[in-house]
């Protein structure tokens, strides 16, 4: 019934094939493993990337504290400046403004605006009627307009967005126009040209804004169907 194999060569070629079978289930099980940790480590950071971009979502983003308009012109309706205070999240890290951006719709179209330190005519801003169309600048709490990275919103600082009301999208001058106006105040020069308007009475806009990690803050701009003092704040 049983064939015994008493031929000592036989014998250890059986063990031999024993012996690369096992070797090569082994093989198989550690590339096996090596795949199997490969992919959980991938599948760990990315899940860890995940978390924080998450996070930074929710946490870095701007705050908005107040919104208003400086009128230039109460007889025409028309404001010199608009003005939004902002100031980081709870729980925010520094948040560098001149990195951030404001996607705007407002009566004149939309538009995606940028930080800028400069006005029209390549200098230091010294009011907001000076900026370009599609261009914010930011100012500290002395009135101080920033340079670039040092508009860095952290637990002890503030600042505001100020936009010129006269430009695009808000109002309806252009870049070339602005130039024109060598540094004066466009929201006159805008009342001096019809074909000019500037964001003023029961005017609306839209702003979303942008942190640099990409987490959103929503901004409705209305301004009141009448001005009635020049110079004054009006909340928009």
């Amino acid at each position: 019934m049983f064939e015994f194999i008493n031929d000592n060569d036989e014998r250890g070629q059986v063990g031999i094939g024993t012996l690369i079978v096992f070797i090569a289930m082994v093989l198989v099980a550690a590339i096996a493993a090596g795949v199997l940790i490969n992919t959980a480590g991938f599948l760990q950071s990315q899940a860890e990337a995940t978390g924080q971009e998450s996070t930074d979502l929710v946490s870095e983003r701007i705050d908005v504290t107040s919104e208003v308009g400086i009128v230039g012109n109460n007889s025409t309706g028309e404001l010199k400046a608009i003005k939004i205070s902002v100031s980081g999240a709870a729980g925010a890290d520094q948040i560098d403004l001149s990195e951030s951006t404001i996607q705007a719709v407002g009566p004149n179209g939309q538009a995606n605006l940028v930080f800028t330190d400069a006005n029209a005519t390549g200098d230091t801003p010294v009011n907001a009627s000076q900026l370009n169309a599609s261009t914010f600048a930011v100012q500290d709490d002395d009135g101080n307009f920033q340079a670039s990275g040092d508009a860095v919103l952290d637990r002890d600082t503030d600042y505001t967005i100020v936009i010129n009301p006269a430009s695009e999208p808000f109002g309806d001058a252009t870049n070339d126009q602005l130039y024109n106006v060598s540094g004066g105040e466009t929201y006159n020069y805008a009342h001096r040209n019809a074909s000019l308007t500037a964001f003023g009475e029961s005017d609306s806009s839209s702003l979303d804004i942008v942190s640099p990690s990409s987490a959103t803050t929503s901004v409705e701009l209305d301004a009141p169907d009448l001005f009635t003092t020049d110079g004054e704040a009006v909340r928009l």
